[in-house]
């Protein structure tokens, strides 16, 4: 009869590609390999848990309790699990494995992962990028107090520089490098919340060093690289950097002053079409600075059309904002209620005003005072002739102001401009321009962690266990790079300019990991089941766009089919 036919559904969803991405990795063997299930107590192996794990944050990260309801609905073989284990990923067996994972020899595990990320997909390692950003954790983290776990030091979560701006949130800092040839990871640490950037890239940069075996790539950083100890450790060890100089050296300063009545021997890099068709093409321009650094290092000035229109807005909406704290400082001045009595109170309220508007720099005031007579009966009543009066004199404060112009017109002639700090001779200002121009691909694996993968909120408290998740997202954030960059560079190699991944068969130029796999989401496998035996199996029907995307990764479609 009709009712002893069951439907049973298997979800596939991304996983096989995750899967071919993560046998070219030999992910699998390496995990058992540091993470061995020599535990016969141990109902689920260690490394099969942490590849759950990882694959979960591949493709939209769910809290680590809820980990075995997400397992369920897929085919167990692709996340490595036997039939019924997927009730194993319960959150403290997880959790267990994650601080197992900590106290195993990551480093080593992940160098191996690298060296072979390296060599199977030839990634070109001769230009490196270094950015950190904050992990935000609510709640005490009392534990995650610095402590050491069997000999080694954990980070502490505590207050710092929140550069996510939850100043009212402890936090961890993470530090990220990539690859420029597809902002591939290739390697991060996690190191106290309160830790400021420029202390670390000396660390960064010696393991860099001993992961890729060299010392002559570039290094790329923001301006906290810029630091005397930091540069002259790379330069001195023939490492080569280029960094943003800070606003703060002496540098800057005289090279602005020296930009007011001279012109630069500017130098026009390559534009690049506006991304829209109604702003005209940012122009950018390089120059040698007059002198190097105090350190005697290259420095090379960029000018960027877009950014000098945006100085001078900014300038101009700053004076705005000024102006208009100062004149409703003399609104206030003159009520009745008025609070500021004295003209040092008056300066002190101006300044504060000028400072909070951005304006200080342009706007000169001076605070007037003029003596205000009143006169009032001495006592009640009708006056009269006799009436004796009582005179009052009180201060009165008006702030004038005016805009210098002279220092308006000084700022003006450097719109636009910022310097670059480097110690290569041989690269042009453009090349050098365009190494650091690269970093915002960078920022956008930071926004990966926090987007896509979802590393807050963390549902942890113990820290090797925090430690040993955030070695998860970094693995995953490994996979999800190289799917980009392998779909991208097909793209390429076939002069497909765009895919039609977003709705309505939109194009996509750049496709990014989330979209690819995206488009997966739904796939899945049918058993028609009678009497708990398979009658038949109904494989899933790939779309033309699939096909088209699987082709692209070099992924056979047997991978969904289990046909050739």
């Amino acid at each position: 009869m009709a009712d002893d036919f069951q439907l049973h559904t298997e979800q596939l969803g991304p996983l096989p590609i995750i899967n071919a991405f993560a046998e070219r990795l030999g992910l699998a063997g390496l995990l058992e390999t540091f993470l061995p299930h020599d535990d016969t107590r141990l109902k689920l192996a260690p490394a099969t848990a942490i590849e759950v794990v990882i694959r979960n944050l591949v493709i939209h990260r769910r809290p680590v309790y809820a980990l075995g309801e997400w397992a369920a609905p897929f085919d167990p073989t692709l996340l490595r699990l036997a039939p019924g284990e997927a009730e194993l990923l319960n959150d403290d067996r997880v959790g267990r494995t994650l601080a197992r994972l900590f106290d195993a020899d990551r480093a080593s595990l992940l160098t191996r992962l690298m060296l072979d990320a390296i060599d199977r997909f030839e990634l070109d390692v001769s230009q490196l990028h270094n950015d950190s950003t904050s992990i935000s954790f609510a709640g005490s983290h009392a534990a995650a107090n610095g402590r050491t776990r069997g000999g080694k030091p954990t980070a502490a979560i505590v207050h710092g520089h929140s550069k996510a701006q939850r100043p009212d949130l402890k936090q961890l800092v993470w530090i990220l490098t990539v690859t420029a040839d597809g902002a591939v990871p290739i390697a991060y640490r996690a190191v106290d919340g309160n830790t400021n950037d420029d202390v670390t890239h000396v660390e960064t940069w010696d393991g860099l060093v001993a992961l890729v075996g060299r010392a002559d790539f570039l290094y790329v950083a923001d301006s906290k690289l810029a630091t005397r100890t930091n540069m002259d450790h790379i330069h001195r060890h023939q490492g080569r950097f280029v960094a943003v100089l800070p606003a703060s050296r002496k540098e800057d300063r005289q090279f602005r002053d020296w930009i007011v009545d001279h012109e630069p021997d500017w130098v026009e890099a390559p534009r690049r079409p506006a991304r829209r068709h109604d702003t005209p093409d940012d122009i950018w321009k390089t120059c040698e600075a007059p002198w190097p650094s105090a350190g005697g290092y290259r420095i090379v000035w960029v000018r960027s059309s877009a950014k000098t229109t945006r100085d001078a807005e900014t300038r101009r909406e700053r004076i705005g904002r000024g102006i208009a704290a100062l004149d409703d400082l003399n609104q206030r001045l003159t009520s009745p209620k008025r609070r500021i009595k004295t003209a040092v109170a008056v300066e002190a309220a101006a300044e504060t005003a000028l400072a909070k508007a951005g304006a200080a720099r342009w706007i000169r005031f001076d605070v007037s005072e003029e003596q205000q007579e009143t006169f009032r009966q001495e006592k009640r009543g009708r006056p009269g002739n006799n009436t004796r009066y009582r005179k009052t004199v009180r201060a009165r404060h008006r702030v004038h102001w005016t805009v210098d112009e002279a220092q308006v017109a000084h700022d003006a002639a450097s719109d636009g401009c910022f310097p670059l700090i480097s110690n290569d001779r041989h690269m042009t200002g453009t090349e050098l321009l365009e190494a650091y121009k690269w970093q915002p691909n960078l920022e956008k694996r930071h926004a990966q962690l926090k987007g896509t993968q979802l590393v807050a909120p963390m549902f942890l408290r113990d820290p090797a266990r925090i430690e040993g998740l955030l070695c998860c997202h970094f693995i995953a954030m490994l996979v999800q790079a190289l799917i980009e960059r392998q779909i991208r560079l097909a793209m390429a190699e076939a002069g497909l300019a765009e895919l039609s991944l977003y709705p309505e068969d939109r194009g996509c130029s750049a496709p990014t990991a989330a979209r690819v796999l995206e488009i997966f989401t739904g796939v899945a496998r049918h058993h028609l089941n009678r009497d708990g035996r398979i009658i038949q199996t109904f494989q899933p029907q790939l779309t033309e766009l699939q096909r088209q995307v699987l082709d692209l990764l070099d992924i056979p479609t047997s991978a969904y089919t289990g046909t050739s």
